[in-house]
């Protein structure tokens, strides 16, 4: 009977994934990860958690990971904010702690694998001899985006349970089965930011204010007054707290000025996306030009576009037409149909 650690965060996806599990026979352990500050208290996700492997007859453990969790996602998180990106935490922590360091608890454990709620499916190619990620059956539930940094090695000792099932599927199996997520809203806010004010939250983390600086405009003359680069992200319009006669968006930022250069809409559109950091599933690195398709944000719809390389882990992706708002330190995710080929951290925009 292979042995499994599920990742369970007292969500319903997590729970539903080891139940469908529970279902196949699989010898569970139920695993959750304490990840932010909780002032001595059980956290909430601990004891939902704990509830659902009750109700399954499975037993759950308790790691502590705050210490890695503020390391490798918030330290980034933070750090790539002071150098002028937008940072996209859940990618970090899907490589280093949901995959990284979970695995390694799970072998310690003697278990053969993870599992996680993430709606996406994993197979084994034997002609290319690689495992790959594909897009789930509810395609507006896709996480695959969030998953491009992950390992061969890492994909072969992962389940995804979910993967076949639509997000409705989910709820109707946690209500059957009496768990308190059923009908719980999916949270969209970053996990260590309260209330998604990650403003505030970065002045606090830092322990002091951000320096306020000027808006330019793209031939460099000054407009006015902002609140500090790190508090707007580039296509940015609402919030900018300063009227120019017209709608104007955030072109730019240079962290070493702490200039942000403000123009018309048509500034922020771009065909060609620097990207670097490149990490490929599905095949090798390509050495010469391939058409696919790739995203530039979570919630976008992939565009056609040709993967140039140009250096080692390094490449340009040429869209057929402008893509809004690429924004340094986010994620380029490439497709081939319904197969992730991989993905890379945005540089620039051209």
């Amino acid at each position: 009977m292979e042995k499994v650690m599920v990742a369970m965060s007292g969500g319903v996806d997590s729970s539903v994934a080891a139940t469908v599990l529970k279902e196949q026979s699989k010898a569970l352990l139920g695993a959750t990860l304490r990840l932010v500050e909780d002032y001595g208290n059980i956290p909430n996700e601990v004891i939902l958690a704990k509830d659902v492997c009750d109700k399954l007859g499975i037993s759950h453990i308790t790691y502590d990971m705050r210490e890695k969790f503020k390391k490798e996602v918030i330290d980034r998180f933070s750090s790539d904010y002071q150098k002028g990106l937008t940072p996209n935490p859940c990618v970090e922590c899907n490589k280093y702690i949901k995959f990284g360091g979970l695995l390694d608890k799970a072998m310690e454990e003697g278990c053969e694998y993870i599992a996680t709620g993430h709606y996406s499916k994993i197979t084994f190619n034997k002609a290319s001899g690689r495992y790959l990620l594909i897009r789930p059956e509810d395609t507006k539930k896709d996480q695959t985006y969030v998953l491009w940094q992950l390992s061969q090695n890492q994909l072969a000792h992962t389940l995804m349970p979910l993967g076949n099932l639509t997000k409705s599927e989910v709820r109707a199996i946690a209500e059957d089965y009496g768990f308190a997520s059923a009908n719980a809203k999916d949270s969209q806010d970053i996990c260590f930011v309260p209330n998604g004010d990650y403003a505030a939250f970065l002045q606090k983390y830092e322990g002091k204010a951000f320096k306020t600086g000027e808006y330019t405009d793209l031939s460099g003359k000054i407009l006015g007054e902002h609140m500090g680069h790190q508090c707007y992200t580039i296509g940015q319009r609402k919030g900018l707290g300063i009227a120019l006669g017209k709608p104007q968006f955030v072109i730019s930022k240079d962290p070493h000025t702490n200039r942000v250069v403000l123009g018309d809409e048509e500034h922020i559109f771009k065909s060609r996306v620097y990207i670097n950091d490149v990490n490929m599933i599905a095949t090798t690195f390509p050495k010469e030009s391939l058409k696919c398709t790739a995203k530039l944000r979570y919630s976008a719809r992939d565009e056609e576009c040709v993967i140039h390389p140009i250096g080692e882990n390094e490449a340009i992706l040429e869209f057929s037409k402008p893509q809004r708002a690429p924004s340094p330190g986010q994620s380029a995710v490439f497709y081939m149909g319904e197969i992730l080929l991989g993905g890379g951290k945005i540089v620039e925009g051209k």
